[in-house]
C-alpha cells in the first residue's frame, strides 16, 4: 500500500474536482453530476481523499439524507486503477458512513450497453440506464446507542483477510466457528449447531485478540470488548458482568469479546472475593447461548489458571490453541510487511525469529522501518535513499526485540494443548 487516506480537506477540493471531472469518461461515470458532487463537498458531507506523495490520487465522496447515504463517486487517478485503491477509500467512507448512524449505503451506477442494435435501427438513443447497490448496516438508533454505551462498534470488513500466516488456526477457526454462524440454516442440514461460546489460549502476543476481531469482522457483526476495569465501575465486578450482558441482550447480534479472562474465572479457592464474580459469569453463560446470532470469545495466556467448571462442556463449544507461528506462518507474516520490496531476504528474517509472535514481528518491522525513516531524514539535500527497510534494518530490529514468548512458555503450552484444548 503506497497511498494514506484522509478525510476530505477544504484545501483538496481543487485536486478531488480535477479527478471527478478528468476520470469520467474512463469507465469512473456517476448519475450524480460534478455540480452536485462539488455541492457536496462544500456542504461538508463525508468524503475520503487518498494521497501519495502529497498529492491526491483518489477521493470517495457520499450524501447523507436520515438513514441512507448515497456513494455519489469513487474517483481514481489512472495510473492507480488496479491496484485495491477503490476498495481501501470505499471502506474507509463506509466506516464514516457507519459513524455517522447511516443504516442503508446505497450506490448507483451507470449500466453497461444493453440496448441491441435494433433499438438503434427503430430512433432510439442510448441513455445511461442505472444499477443500483445498497449495503444494510446493523447498527442503527436504539441498536446503535447500546453499542455505544458498550464502548462496540462494526470493524472494517477486510480484517479476516489481513490475518497473515497463521493458517492452521485460521482454517480451524473458519470451519468449526465463521462457517456454522454465517451459514446457520446450511449447517442445520447436517445438524451442526454453530458455536455459541469459544476460548481461546496461548503464550502473550500470539493473535487471540486479532483473530476475535477478525471473526467479527468476517461475520460482519458488532465487537463488543469487556474489559474488568471498566465493568468494576458498576460498583462491583458482578455487577457489571449483569448490567453489560442484560446491554448486550438488547442486541441484535454481537460478537462478545472478554480477553484475560483469568481475572473474571479465576480457579475459586476458599472465601476469595472472585468466588462470587466467577459464579456470576458461570450463571451468564447458559442465558447468552440462548440467542442464535452471538458469540462469546474468551481469550487467556493460561489456561490451567481457569476455573475447572468454567470450560467444560455446555458452556465454551471450542476450546482453541492459538502458538506462536511456524516458518510457514511467519513467513508469510513477513512477507506481508516486506512487500514490494524484492530485495529483502524474507527467508533470512524467517530464520532469525524463531518463537517471535505476530506481535514481536510486527515491532521488529516497525523498528526497521523507523530506521530506514530516521536514516532518509538524516541525508538533507542529497537524492532520497532506497524506499523502505532492508534486510540489515530487519536483522538488526530482530536483535534487538525482545521475544515474548520463553521456553518454558512454550513448554507449558504444549502440555496445555493435551490437558485443555477442545477441538
Amino acid at each position: 500500500m503506497n497511498w494514506l487516506i484522509h478525510d476530505y480537506r477544504e484545501d483538496d477540493l481543487a485536486a478531488v474536482v480535477h479527478l471527478i471531472d478528468s476520470t469520467a469518461e474512463l469507465g469512473q461515470e456517476s448519475v450524480f453530476s460534478l455540480a452536485e458532487c462539488i455541492a457536496a463537498l462544500t456542504a461538508r458531507q463525508p468524503a475520503v481523499v487518498a494521497v501519495h506523495g502529497g498529492v491526491p490520487v483518489g477521493a470517495a465522496l457520499a450524501q447523507v439524507a436520515g438513514e441512507r447515504a448515497w456513494v455519489m463517486r469513487i474517483a481514481i487517478d489512472p495510473a492507480w486503477r488496479g491496484r485495491g485503491l477503490a476498495s481501501a477509500l470505499l471502506r474507509e467512507l463506509e466506516r464514516r458512513l457507519v459513524e455517522a448512524r447511516v443504516r442503508r449505503i446505497a450506490y448507483v451506477l451507470p449500466q453497461d450497453e444493453l440496448l441491441g442494435d435494433g433499438l438503434h435501427n427503430a430512433g432510439y438513443v442510448r441513455r445511461p440506464a442505472a444499477a443500483y447497490f445498497e449495503k444494510a448496516e446493523p447498527a442503527a438508533g436504539r441498536t446503535a446507542d447500546v453499542l455505544a454505551e458498550l464502548g462496540g462498534r462494526l470493524l472494517p470488513g477486510d480484517l479476516w483477510d489481513k490475518v497473515a500466516g497463521m493458517e492452521a488456526e485460521k482454517t480451524l477457526i473458519e470451519r468449526r466457528v465463521v462457517l456454522p454462524l454465517a451459514e446457520p440454516e446450511r449447517a442445520a442440514r447436517h445438524g451442526v449447531r454453530p458455536p455459541r461460546a469459544i476460548a481461546l489460549f496461548g503464550p502473550p502476543g500470539t493473535g487471540k485478540t486479532t483473530f476475535a476481531r477478525a471473526m467479527a469482522s468476517r461475520l460482519g457483526w458488532p465487537f463488543v470488548e469487556l474489559l474488568p476495569s471498566g465493568l468494576a465501575d458498576e460498583g462491583s465486578l458482578a455487577a457489571g458482568l449483569r448490567e453489560a450482558f442484560a446491554r448486550i441482550g438488547e442486541l441484535e447480534r454481537a460478537l462478545v469479546f472478554i480477553d484475560e479472562v483469568e481475572e473474571i474465572a479465576p480457579v475459586r479457592t476458599g472465601a476469595s472475593a472472585m468466588h462470587g464474580v466467577t459464579n456470576e459469569l458461570l450463571k451468564l453463560i447458559p442465558g447468552f447461548r440462548e440467542h442464535d446470532e452471538r458469540l462469546l470469545v474468551c481469550a487467556t495466556n493460561s489456561v490451567r489458571s481457569l476455573d475447572p467448571a468454567f470450560l467444560r462442556h455446555g458452556r465454551f463449544d471450542y476450546v482453541i490453541p492459538i502458538g506462536t507461528p511456524d516458518e510457514v506462518a511467519r513467513k508469510a507474516i513477513w512477507s506481508r510487511f516486506t512487500e514490494q520490496r524484492a530485495a529483502v531476504d524474507v527467508d533470512a528474517l524467517v530464520a532469525a525469529s524463531d518463537l517471535f509472535t505476530p506481535a514481536d514481528i510486527e515491532h521488529a518491522a516497525r523498528t526497521a522501518a523507523q530506521a530506514a525513516f530516521e536514516r532518509d531524514l538524516a541525508t538533507p539535500g542529497t537524492d532520497p535513499a532506497p524506499a523502505g527497510a532492508g534486510t540489515a534494518d530487519y536483522l538488526a530490529a530482530i536483535a534487538q526485540c525482545r521475544r515474548t514468548v520463553t521456553g518454558e512458555m512454550v513448554e507449558d503450552f504444549t502440555a496445555d494443548i493435551s490437558s485443555h484444548a477442545r477441538v
